[in-house]
């Protein structure tokens, strides 16, 4: 458990009568390239969105580093404390939400490139940065901030050196290619400086060269910015190649986890997902 980063434990996720998840445990250690894999609609994005605070679950725990930071308790209900000095007092308990998961250090990319289409590629790095100012209303409207703001200028402008986006900076994001369109992205989310990425199929639309160069990009940023990666993805010789792990749901359910070797000779993933032709 030392090790652990993420622990999702006996997660379900109900929307009225449909269970989108089903008492779900995974565990992503320190420095790992986890994958989560399955068919459509098997539950994986919303596990995702679980992790992340747009969900609470209907039942189960997530932890990050150690520590508890989504629960299925309602949202504003009042919680009674049962241990320490407090024992006995009851607060108010609100779920994570999605800006204050991040903080914590959890960035995710989507499915759907969200990428702000009327900007450059430095303004939408650069806004992820905010995320981070200790400015308040009173410092920004004067400009006593802006000493932290040259700075965070000063560090996109280093990422993008780091990730080979420099030269297109001043570039309208929906001007690049589709496959630098994905690495903006992975750089918006880098710049909310997280220890856990989540990466939602980053290889979807991709031709070969570019899921090639996208694995070569993981691999990096992993190393260059010691992240643990949590990634869904389609693309089998992607998450093969890459992963040290691979967890698969259907139906909202794990049918098995293990490492890639294990994965394809497993014969109910084969039923369920794979098929026969992706193994032979």
């Amino acid at each position: 458990m030392s090790d652990s980063v993420l622990r999702m434990e006996n997660v379900t996720m109900q929307f009225g009568g449909v269970v989108a998840v089903n008492n779900l445990s995974l565990q992503v250690n320190k420095g790992e390239i986890v994958s989560l894999i399955g068919p459509n609609g098997a539950g994986k994005t919303t596990a995702f969105n679980v992790v992340t605070g747009v969900y609470a679950p209907t039942n189960g725990a997530v932890y990050f580093n150690g520590k508890e930071i989504v629960e299925n308790f309602p949202r504003g209900k009042m919680k009674k404390i049962y241990a320490g000095s407090d024992a006995g007092k009851f607060t108010r308990h609100l779920e994570p939400t999605p800006d204050k998961i991040t903080k914590l250090g959890i960035a995710r990319t989507f499915q759907n490139i969200r990428l702000w289409k009327s900007q450059t590629v430095f303004t939408n790095v650069l806004i992820a940065k905010h995320l981070r100012r200790t400015s308040n209303v009173f410092s920004a409207t004067f400009r006593l901030n802006w000493k932290e703001e040259q700075l965070q200028r000063q560090e996109v402008e280093e990422l993008l050196k780091m990730l080979d986006l420099y030269d297109v900076k001043d570039e309208l994001c929906t001007s690049l290619p589709y496959g630098l369109q994905r690495r903006l992205e992975i750089a918006r989310a880098l710049a909310t400086k997280p220890s856990l990425l989540l990466l939602d199929e980053p290889a979807a639309g991709m031709n070969p060269q570019e899921t090639a160069e996208l694995t070569a990009f993981i691999h990096k940023i992993r190393d260059d910015f010691r992240l643990t990666i949590l990634m869904i993805e389609h693309h089998m010789d992607l998450v093969m190649d890459i992963s040290d792990r691979i967890y698969v749901l259907n139906f909202g359910a794990l049918i098995a986890s293990g490492t890639p070797q294990e994965i394809q000779n497993n014969q109910e993933v084969i039923n369920a997902y794979l098929g026969e032709s992706e193994v032979n």
